[in-house]
């Protein structure tokens, strides 16, 4: 007997949930929140343990030094970093009629779940632990989109999106904006970053992401090879920096100055 298996667009009332609508209110919401943010990237490479954060991070604070008025969300909701490498102050973000306002650190606008959660207490939702792995990633998901559309953001060149490990979240990110977020890669020197940097590389390349350039983090240390320069070939883009261990300051600066960015409204 063939299966009767009907889409969402098949149902009837009072089958539909008007889930169609809600996701639709909800990246109005998003949209408008973001309307005053001249650009939002995603700083990602695919791979964990590269320093995305760290990057993130010192970036922004180059980013602000230079007058740039910036944001960072950081997206890694079960191991956020980016509050301490930003020297965030421990109270809790302020919650008013309007929404949320970020908390600010050396100039920079941010948002991150360690400000939520108490010290060393994991993420958990609420609900049934038999089903987690059902609802988790929704529920995730959704976390995303309230830090995204629930903010005060206000006016910003650039919004700085810290995205952890794997390809989940950008996806995420790239469904709840108008066109897809910017990419700034980051990977080791050794190969074997480089095979999964490629993936994700092209994972962004194939959803329309425009690639900004590659930084090759913890470089000239204990980790050999050229994967900066091999990704960068490959795809027909910039090197940007390459980021010794322990980095002078001027490192920051100097790849706040070779990143190709826009300010709000140009």
């Amino acid at each position: 007997m063939p299966l009767n298996i009907r889409t969402y667009h098949d149902l009837t009332e009072p089958d539909r949930s008007g889930l169609a609508e809600q996701i639709g209110a909800q990246r109005r919401r998003v949209a408008e929140r973001l309307a005053g943010v001249g650009r939002v990237i995603a700083v990602m490479s695919g791979k964990g343990g590269v320093g995305k954060s760290y990057v993130t991070a010192h970036l922004a604070r180059a980013l602000a030094r230079a007058g740039r008025a910036v944001g960072v969300l950081d997206a890694d909701l079960n191991g956020p970093t980016a509050a301490r490498l930003l020297e965030a102050p421990p109270q809790p973000m302020q919650v008013g009629e309007d929404g949320v306002e970020p908390a600010l650190a050396h100039g920079v606008k941010l948002v991150s779940m360690a400000l939520l959660l108490e010290d060393g207490k994991p993420l958990a939702f609420r609900g049934p632990e038999a089903e987690s792995w059902v609802w988790r990633g929704t529920l995730e998901a959704a976390a995303l989109r309230e830090f995204l559309g629930d903010v005060r953001w206000g006016a910003l060149d650039l919004l700085l999106v810290d995205l952890p490990p794997g390809m989940q979240r950008f996806l995420e990110l790239a469904e709840l904006l108008a066109a897809p977020p910017a990419v700034l890669t980051v990977t080791i020197p050794t190969p074997e970053s480089s095979d999964a940097v490629r993936r994700a590389l092209a994972a962004a390349r194939e959803r329309g992401a425009a690639l900004l350039g590659v930084v090759e983090n913890m470089a000239g240390g204990a980790f050999p090879g050229d994967a900066g320069e091999v990704l960068a070939r490959e795809f027909g883009i910039p090197l940007l920096a390459r980021i010794p261990f322990n980095p002078p300051s001027q490192s920051w600066d100097d790849l706040r100055s070779a990143l190709p960015v826009r300010r709000s409204g140009s």
